[in-house]
């Protein structure tokens, strides 16, 4: 006997939807897992046949993992112990907010995702920002690197195109894992970049149990070879030039190192420097307090987003300079370790973080050593040396060849496009007047007052490299910058 039964539209619609969910739960999703999975499995085997800093299976480890270990890690836990003692907490809340730590921190890797998503994406960013260009790479000395290390590249912090920037020029050897700030945690981005194996990090926090998760999750991902990124800077630099290293991230890696262990590591110092840098303007408001403000942040970006499509809808559009990468000298910490005969282990607090200091001063000077001298700051410096002056074309090409000299004297690495010294003064003077940061009157180009702290921050990018003693001079090197521990 068949009988019709009727049922409320809204009751259809709800078992449709309990339907639909237990098809994507049981079905749906469960395959797209295992077609990523396939394709990452794929994209490792093949990767791991021609990379020379293999990605390493603490990286390939699942998240909840990775969680769990750390959730049961046993200074985690004894820093939890103390923390509900002294808050009069129960285990369990103390515990969950662990694992909230946790969560934030731990990224989630996906090398399929790196690979041929990320990498695409930087690529394409930075090439069309751009004109990139590797400056210089010591490849004897990077060929000496164990592929076994753990190996941190060191990064001087000009803008957040860094991150693309060193992604994209390492791809053909490692896989990166950055830190990254509060700005990243919104979504979908922060998605993306636990992807592309970055940890979160609260860099201002004073949380200790946050902090000691944290450090647990760095210390164990050194320790299991896993190829990192970081800016001992903590920060972008705000004037232009180079800050003094902060010292948390390093001291957490290099707090457990064993100098007679198994694995080493290798700090890798890197160097970049920008034509133009998006941020200038935003950066300078809070390092120069009579900075001129136009506008708000949000309304500036609108209107250099609006100017620049423009341009772009005219064919006027042009790339912003020249974005270039060099590479230092690796630093072993076994090696020096071995040299100063310390281990950093035993040591208490103070004489630890004191050690740190000197290992983050030195890895500053190398990065310092080898940060490109693009033609914008070239020029830029140039005017800063004399800001009230006025120049004309033949003059300025003059003292900016003058200032070439002093500089490759005192051992920089200057970047000639086309391997033409003329060609780079002409295109950094270009540069600056596209931007009306100089001015050309009756024949001299000057400086402009109300912009001078923009041309300032180019040129202090180098600055530093004006402060070294010239080789054979006797004269003793700047002194390391460091900073406290954050």
């Amino acid at each position: 006997m068949q009988e019709l039964v009727s049922l409320p539209i809204w009751v259809v619609a709800l078992l449709g939807l309990f339907a639909g969910w237990a098809l994507a739960d049981h079905l749906v999703l469960p395959l797209l897992r295992w077609l990523l999975q396939r394709r990452s499995n794929r994209v490792i085997h093949e990767l791991n046949t021609r990379l020379h800093l293999k990605i390493q299976p603490f990286k390939l480890t699942r998240r909840q993992s990775l969680i769990d270990r750390l959730l049961f890690d046993a200074k985690v836990l004894e820093a939890a112990e103390a923390h509900a003692r002294d808050n009069g907490l129960r285990q369990e809340v103390v515990m969950a907010k662990v694992r909230r730590y946790a969560e934030e921190i731990v990224p989630a890797f996906s090398a399929y995702v790196y690979f041929r998503l990320g990498y695409a994406l930087a690529r394409t960013v930075v090439r069309s920002l751009y004109r990139v260009r590797l400056g210089h790479r010591d490849e004897e000395a990077l060929a000496t690197v164990d592929p076994q290390a753990s190996v941190v590249f060191v990064i001087n912090h000009r803008s957040n195109v860094d991150y693309l920037l060193v992604s994209y020029m390492v791809a053909e050897r490692t896989a990166l894992s950055y830190a990254v700030g509060e700005w990243a945690r919104v979504w979908p981005l922060a998605t993306l970049m636990r992807a592309m194996g970055a940890f979160f990090v609260r860099r201002d926090s004073r949380d200790p149990l946050y902090r000691r998760v944290l450090e647990r999750y760095v210390a164990t991902a050194t320790a299991e070879g896993v190829t990192q990124a970081v800016f001992p800077e903590g920060g972008l630099t705000r004037d232009g030039s180079l800050r003094p290293a902060k010292l948390g991230l390093l001291d957490y890696m290099v707090r457990g190192f064993d100098a007679r262990g198994e694995r080493d590591l290798v700090f890798v110092p890197v160097a970049v420097n920008y034509d133009r840098v998006l941020e200038d303007r935003t950066l300078l408001l809070d390092a120069v307090p009579d900075f001129e403000r136009r506008g708000s942040t949000l309304g500036n970006t609108l209107r250099f987003l609006g100017k620049n499509l423009a341009l772009l809808a005219r064919q006027r559009w042009r790339r912003f300079g020249y974005a270039c990468v060099n590479f230092g000298r690796p630093l072993s910490l076994g090696a020096w370790c071995a040299e100063r005969g310390i281990d950093l282990r035993p040591l208490d607090k103070e004489a630890r973080i004191a050690q740190v200091a000197v290992l983050a001063g030195e890895l500053m000077q190398r990065i310092g050593e080898v940060v490109p001298v693009v033609p914008v700051a070239l020029v830029a410096t140039v005017f800063t040396r004399r800001p009230e002056a006025t120049f004309s074309e033949l003059e300025l090409k003059a003292e900016a060849l003058a200032l070439w000299r002093e500089l490759e004297e005192r051992g920089a690495r200057i970047y000639i496009p086309r391997r033409d010294q003329e060609y780079a003064i002409a295109f950094g003077l270009r540069s600056l007047a596209a931007r009306h940061l100089v001015v050309e009157r009756d024949g001299l180009w000057s400086l402009l007052e109300r912009d001078r702290a923009v041309v300032h921050y180019y040129a202090r990018s180098v600055e530093h490299l004006l402060r070294r003693p010239m080789p054979g001079s006797g004269a003793p090197a700047p002194a390391p910058m460091s900073g406290a521990a954050n």
